[in-house]
This record gives C-alpha cells, sequence and structure tokens, in this order.
C-alpha cells in the first residue's frame, strides 16, 4: 500500500496571520463523502515512528460503518478494531480500539472539515479542512506531534469507489516536504 506518486499534495499557503488558507474546489459537495455509507473492512499500514525516517511498518485490520447524518451537511462513521498496535507497532495490549469521524459541510466555504476522537483520548483532534477534486480529496490542519509543529494532511483517493484508499502525512517544514505515515485501503462489506 502506498500513496500513488501521480497525486501530488496541493501547494500549503499561509494567510497574513500565519493560518493556512484553504480554498474548495470548484466541484466540492456536500455528497462528496457518500462513497462511504455502508460498512468496510479496512487493511492499514501505518509507520512505526513518525518524523524519524523510520522505515518500519506494522499491518492490520479494523471495520468501520459509515452513514449520513443531518440531512445533506453531515457524514461519521465509527471505527473499531479488536486491538490497535502501539504507536511503535507493539502488539499486545489486548484492549479494543475505537474511534468516530464527524464530517461537517460548510455550505457557504464549500469546505468539508473532519473531525476525529479516539477512545484512547477523548478529546477531538483539529479538524482537517479540504474539498474534493477528480475523486481526490486533501484535507489539512495545523497540529502539533511530539511537541513539534506539523502540517497534517488527509488524502482521500476515491478514484476506485470500491476500494477507497485513505492516507495521512506530516510536514514539519510548512509543506516543503511530506512524510506518509499511515495509509489504509477499504473494502466493501456486502
Amino acid at each position: 500500500m502506498k500513496a500513488d506518486p501521480a497525486l501530488a499534495i496541493p501547494a500549503v499557503t499561509f494567510d497574513a496571520h500565519g493560518e493556512l488558507k484553504i480554498t474548495a474546489s470548484a466541484s466540492s459537495s456536500p455528497r462528496d463523502f457518500d462513497f462511504l455509507v455502508g460498512r468496510w473492512r479496512m487493511y492499514h499500514r501505518r509507520l512505526n515512528k513518525r518524523l524519524e525516517n523510520c522505515q518500519d511498518w506494522t499491518e492490520f485490520e479494523s471495520t468501520d460503518e459509515n452513514f449520513r447524518i443531518l440531512g445533506d451537511v453531515g457524514d461519521t462513521d465509527t471505527y473499531y478494531t479488536t486491538e490497535m498496535p502501539g504507536p511503535d507497532g507493539t502488539r499486545g495490549s489486548g484492549k479494543p480500539f475505537e474511534g468516530v469521524t464527524v464530517r461537517l459541510f460548510d455550505t457557504k466555504t464549500k469546505l468539508w472539515s473532519l473531525y476525529w476522537v479516539a477512545s484512547n483520548v477523548s478529546a477531538l483532534d483539529p479538524p482537517v479542512v479540504g474539498s474534493f477534486e477528480n475523486n481526490v480529496g486533501h484535507f489539512f490542519c495545523k497540529d502539533t506531534f511530539k511537541g513539534r509543529d506539523v502540517i497534517v494532511v488527509f488524502r482521500w483517493d476515491v478514484r476506485d469507489k470500491d476500494n477507497p484508499v485513505w492516507s495521512q502525512a506530516f510536514s514539519a517544514d510548512k509543506g516543503k516536504t511530506w512524510e506518509w505515515n499511515w495509509y489504509n485501503v477499504s473494502e466493501r462489506i456486502k
């Protein structure tokens, strides 16, 4: 599982106050996440150490159930795995892991905001914000990782709607370079 190198991450720009400038694509729509409605088996590949030139990955599986909320402006999912590997790939915690994503479409800006909360943290992460163009969505936020300022990008590649690919990358240099640290390919459960 690798990010498609033909899919460049859009350039990151900042306003005068250092905040990310994110503009919706012309085709951005409140129906962009309709492809996800239903149940999925997800195959993950996660980098064991982020921003440390690590080459070791851990693979695991999860399930996900997704549905629309709030009419035409929302989408949510519940993510579950029987055991989330530790950040360094270790196994053996024996604890199930759940997460919830809430995706909200702003009808004025035409941008999506994606909020994630995990059972082991119990707090919403800062939302990643963006839109889709040509069946590929890029969603960005500023965050910190182990005390370092980073920009986070989530990419949804839905050119194959039966096997969408989600991936995540971090940039510690304001978007000049990116380290991909998590991929998952989803397969619809029929």
